[in-house]
């Protein structure tokens, strides 16, 4: 069989990219600790994890959201672009047809 290009579905891109990004969790959690060990609480840990992990995920999926528009985008050309060469050759053809 000829090389197939595999193409990303949306779910698996979605996935991919929110499990994939991981910069604010962390950074949530290295802010938490310290603020959470001045005042001897776990809530600044619950606030900024989840916070931190909501960013990535929201930044994930609003990637995977661009790279699927960009891709819908591309084969709408490509499909505009080969109806319009397709049009031309049967111009071309009829134009010969009639001169002759």
């Amino acid at each position: 069989m000829g090389s197939q290009e595999k193409v990303k579905h949306l779910e698996e891109c979605t996935v991919s990219n929110a499990l994939g990004t991981w910069v604010f969790s962390v950074l949530g959690a290295l802010v938490a600790i310290p603020v959470g060990i001045k005042r001897k609480s776990l809530g600044p840990l619950v606030f900024f994890g989840t916070t931190g992990t909501m960013l990535d995920i929201i930044i994930g999926v609003s990637q995977c959201e661009r790279e699927h528009a960009e891709h819908q985008m591309k084969l709408l050309q490509d499909s505009q672009n080969a109806t319009s060469s397709e049009s031309m050759a049967t111009t071309n053809i009829t134009e010969t047809d009639s001169i002759s």
